[in-house]
């Protein structure tokens, strides 16, 4: 019993001391990078892309840079809800021989967490008017939502415009 209570006592501060070390304070996760510039620029490269494909007048290019479930909500008409619904409600315009577009940012904001951006701008878009059936200019801003896909590229998940027009 003599040899005991001591040996008891050296164990248990063997056994103090091994846990101590193995429960060593957790060193604070590592914040996540800031990709917010990076994602600003891939958006804006989605962009000037974007402009390029409209100039070609496919519907099919035209809605590529939508994800699956993107919505369109322009004026004068319900919401256009997915990729194909929007394809189709693009082709008359795209089918008008005076169509043109362009659009450029003015302000753009990343989401902390590198899933979102939106960019807000201005356009000049010429169609024809369909009662005079001469090509018509008007000015205006639109609004788009991206968000990054799991491949990394970025597509608008919520795409709206309006002219700076008087309606």
């Amino acid at each position: 019993m003599r040899f005991t209570l001591p040996m008891l006592a050296v164990i248990l501060c063997l056994a103090a001391i091994g846990c101590s070390n193995s429960v060593a304070p957790a060193a604070a996760p590592a914040a996540p990078p800031d990709t917010r510039a990076a994602d600003m620029q891939a958006v804006k490269d989605v962009e000037a892309a974007w402009v390029k494909d409209a100039a070609t007048k496919d519907p099919a290019k035209w809605a590529s840079y939508f994800t699956e479930d993107g919505s369109g909500l322009y004026p004068g008409a319900p919401t256009v809800n997915g990729k194909e619904a929007l394809k189709a409600a693009m082709t008359p315009m795209l089918a008008d021989p005076n169509f043109a577009l362009t659009f450029s940012s003015t302000r753009m904001m990343a989401s902390k967490g590198g899933d979102m951006v939106y960019s807000e701008g201005t356009y000049t878009m010429t169609m024809t008017n369909p009662k005079t059936k001469k090509p018509v200019t008007e000015h205006g801003k639109y609004l788009t939502v991206y968000t990054k896909q799991a491949d990394g590229s970025w597509k608008a998940i919520a795409d709206t415009f309006n002219s700076d027009s008087a309606m």
